[in-house]
């Protein structure tokens, strides 16, 4: 058991080392971007990957913006980017809901919200939908949350992600993570995480890619990183946004570099030596 797990991890070493990148899935918040600043050169080196014939998407657990929002705030930052190489945890829960009839209560932004089924007020709220909303982070939303979790065993908890902080201008900030915690002990409830780090995510990102041949950059070394490599893909933590010297993991990523610039750098000589 041991050595075909040995076997296994060597194999995949050589294939990330001989395979050239082909995409690159990009986090945005902490790695392209802190709030409307770039990350030091990153406009210019996505141009330069796009040019090295690396196919890009980015990739988000950014769940306080709709997507319209938010593409149009990365337009406004100055970063070239089309809406559909979007694939946020938002948009993946909006599936999620809509795949399973869902009728949630929600604990979103305003803007948030608009990407989601309207509410059919013929049902009752059968689940709880939770994202980043500061607004709605009060004893009264998360006691009524706390309730439609109590009228039936089978009704849901969808957390959108469970990411323990996020990094704005002003320094880092409580994310969703310890609400969603503390609706499960309060309800006995487990959340379905449909964001970073979860496999349900990213497969949905690959939508049918190698993952051999993708890369994951990322300042999140748990959500980012080790989600990622957990399916093969490879990992660059980057040294911008919520990254922690002290936060060790693993397995510990491919490549740490100190911001998005030198991250592309690091794919393109890699691309040139395979």
């Amino acid at each position: 058991m041991f050595l075909s797990f040995g076997l296994r991890r060597y194999r995949n070493h050589c294939i990330f080392r001989k395979m050239s990148i082909k995409a690159a899935l990009i986090d945005l918040s902490g790695t392209l971007h802190v709030e409307d600043e770039p990350t030091p050169n990153a406009i210019g080196a996505l141009t330069k990957l796009r040019n090295a014939g690396v196919r890009v998407k980015f990739v988000t657990n950014t769940t306080k913006d709709s997507k319209t929002t938010l593409h149009s705030r990365l337009c406004k930052i100055g970063f070239q980017v089309e809406s559909s190489e979007i694939y946020s945890s938002l948009s993946a829960a909006v599936a999620f809901v809509e795949t399973e009839k869902l009728n949630p209560y929600y604990l979103l932004s305003d803007d948030a919200r608009q990407d989601f089924p309207q509410e059919d007020t013929s049902r009752s709220h059968d689940s709880v939908v939770v994202g980043l909303a500061p607004k709605a982070f009060n004893y009264d939303q998360l006691n009524k949350a706390f309730n439609v979790l109590l009228q039936q065993n089978s009704h849901k908890l969808v957390a959108i992600h469970q990411g323990k902080y996020y990094r704005r201008a002003d320094g880092l900030a409580l994310g969703p993570g310890c609400f969603v915690k503390g609706l499960e002990y309060a309800t006995g409830c487990t959340a379905q995480v449909i964001g970073k780090p979860n496999p349900y995510f990213f497969k949905g990102a690959l939508a049918g890619m190698d993952p051999a041949s993708c890369v994951m950059i990322g300042d999140d070394a748990n959500d980012d990183i080790v989600g990622a490599m957990s399916l093969g893909i490879q990992g660059i933590l980057v040294k911008t946004g919520k990254y922690l010297a002290d936060v060790e993991v693993t397995p510990p990523p491919t490549a740490l570099v100190d911001n998005f610039s030198n991250a592309v750098d690091w794919i393109i000589e890699k691309n040139s030596k395979s």
